[in-house]
């Protein structure tokens, strides 16, 4: 899943800190799916969605 993040942001010039600033998910969050320490929960997903302008199935497939 990271990898498709990691590619909006290379697509859309945006940082992690940024999309942390504008959607409210903690920076470190980002940093843990990218390590595989943790998985996205299916509510960050909708918020990364909504933000990026992709569906929630981008993230999924």
């Amino acid at each position: 899943m990271y990898e498709k993040f990691a590619v909006l942001l290379q697509q859309r010039k945006v940082t992690t800190y940024r999309v942390s600033k504008d959607t409210g998910i903690p920076a470190n969050t980002f940093t843990d799916w990218k390590t595989g320490r943790s998985k996205p929960k299916v509510d960050k997903l909708a918020v990364l969605a909504k933000y990026f302008e992709v569906p929630i199935e981008y993230f999924l497939e």
